[in-house]
């Protein structure tokens, strides 16, 4: 989990990052904002709104993008070898998590695979998971972003060459004196439109077909099922059925469920590893992840009716556990974390749940220990030394403040667009009354926030106060000279 930041700090904002529009698994990306109003950090945060647009995935509300060390590491161990034989290993793609409860996935930009929470939580193997990965992953590897925006164009060109067309025959029948040019040229303008419409949802649909398919290559190159991928479909399936009489399969931008169960069925079927199952380790750190998500999401009677109020596997302890310092006796949870603590010493995400508990009482001091205990045994995951750094900070105690900068700085090496990072490196050095760093660090918070008139006062307050040409001056000259998109310009930003 991303290290732990309070979002109901008045100095604190989220930040806006459209995701504009993409390809995505099937299923509509709607209801119910799963994370929202999370007061939690940068340990299991919501660190932005994202405006999600995909092809029919048009969410009602902006779901919040979620930040874990935790859940992000089982979704690189996901991805690597997905990537790796897809040939997109040195491409940088990010798994980014969405606050949804629905089932969805989609690619938007060719960087990011984009994957509804709710995904995690319905999904009982890591295999279900991953299928869903792979076939995101044929979208990115189909180049599929890049050639269904040359088809819109193409589309566009058509589509006003119709109307011209169409326009020319109204003018060709008001000029003859027909009474039939009006009626007849209104249908003859639409119809090019609609015929346009029709054919780049069919070519959508041979797109996810194609990543169908690449996914299950995906999958035997790396010797893994493609059951998960098939229980998918039949999800969706399932859903499908009680509306599929009303839907018509050419009018929509994916093949209808039953379609693409089969197609892919018998090829499934025929994977010399259909019957391959998970690693027990990687399943095990799979329900630890769907416990988190559970344990953030739901009251501690929530988190019994659905562990038993009574259980006592790993996976139910830790809901609980963290369901109890959400909601309940901050000692009693505390309690609970130390017997996971016990039970597996070198489990870093349970030392950075202690440290968060602590933090969110406002106890910073008692924090420290457990969030370095953390940072040592996740390899300096850059989102703890965050919420590590956020810690030290709320001591007020100066004398901590070098190594808060220090540790703020190390996360942002790794993370350097999180504009809450930066947020907290300013008041660190504000702390350490280092006010042309503070300012800085404030300025790029505001850059990445979009607050662009911000930055610039920031920058320009920064600059005068740097040596010329020093790092600092120059940093805050890159700001200064930033040009920012117009249509960021003209939007207000995100409060």
């Amino acid at each position: 989990m991303m290290p732990l930041l309070r979002l109901d700090n008045p100095s604190l904002r989220l930040t806006h990052r459209p995701a504009g529009r993409g390809r995505h698994l099937g299923r509509r990306a709607g209801g119910r904002g799963l994370l929202r109003g999370l007061a939690t950090g940068l340990g299991f945060l919501a660190v932005g709104a994202l405006d999600m647009q995909p092809a029919m995935a048009q969410s009602k509300r902006n779901p919040t993008i979620i930040r874990d060390a935790e859940i992000e590491t089982l979704m690189r161990d996901y991805t690597r070898p997905i990537f790796k034989v897809a040939g997109l290993t040195q491409q940088n793609i990010q798994v980014v998590l969405i606050g949804d409860d629905s089932f969805n996935a989609f690619v938007a930009d060719g960087k990011r695979i984009f994957i509804n929470t709710g995904t995690l939580k319905q999904s009982a193997t890591p295999n279900e998971v991953i299928g869903v990965l792979a076939h995101e992953t044929g979208h990115i590897a189909g180049g599929h972003l890049a050639r269904m925006r040359q088809q819109m164009e193409n589309a566009q060109t058509a589509a006003i060459v119709g109307m011209l067309l169409a326009a020319g025959g109204m003018a060709a029948g008001v000029s003859t004196g027909s009474n039939m040019g009006g009626s007849a040229g209104a249908g003859a303008m639409t119809m090019p439109q609609e015929i346009v419409r029709r054919s780049l949802l069919a070519y959508q649909r041979s797109e996810e077909q194609a990543a169908d398919r690449s996914a299950l290559t995906y999958l035997n190159a790396t010797k893994q099922s493609p059951a998960g991928m098939l229980k998918t479909f039949e999800r969706l399936q399932n859903d499908q059925i009680f509306i599929s009489q009303r839907i018509d399969p050419y009018a929509i931008s994916h093949p209808m469920a039953a379609e693409r169960i089969a197609v892919l069925e018998d090829l499934a079927h025929k994977s010399p590893y259909f019957d391959v199952k998970d690693p027990p380790e990687l399943q095990a750190r799979h329900d630890m992840m769907r416990a988190k998500l559970v344990g953030y999401t739901q009251t501690p009677d929530g988190v019994a009716r659905i562990y038993g109020p009574q259980g006592n596997t790993l996976p139910a302890r830790y809901a609980r556990a963290i369901s109890a310092y959400r909601y309940g006796n901050i000692n009693d949870a505390i309690r609970q974390i130390d017997a996971l603590i016990a039970e597996q010493p070198r489990n870093p995400y349970f030392y950075e749940i202690k440290g968060q508990a602590y933090l969110e009482a406002g106890r910073g001091r008692d924090a420290i220990g457990p969030l370095r205990r953390a940072v040592e045994l996740s390899d300096g995951n850059p989102l703890i030394r965050m919420l590590l750094g956020q810690a030290l900070i709320a001591t007020n105690d100066k004398s901590l403040m070098d190594e808060a900068v220090r540790e703020l700085n190390f996360g942002l090496q790794r993370e350097p667009s999180s504009p809450i990072g930066w947020r907290y490196l300013a008041m660190a050095y504000g702390q350490r009354g280092d006010y042309p760093n503070a300012d800085l660090a404030s300025a790029q918070s505001a850059l990445l926030s979009g607050e662009y008139k911000l930055a610039r006062e920031l920058a320009t307050r920064a600059k005068t106060k740097f040596p010329l040409g020093s790092p600092g001056w120059l940093k805050a000259d890159d700001i200064l000279n930033f040009k920012p998109p117009q249509e960021a310009m003209r939007r207000k930003p995100t409060p």
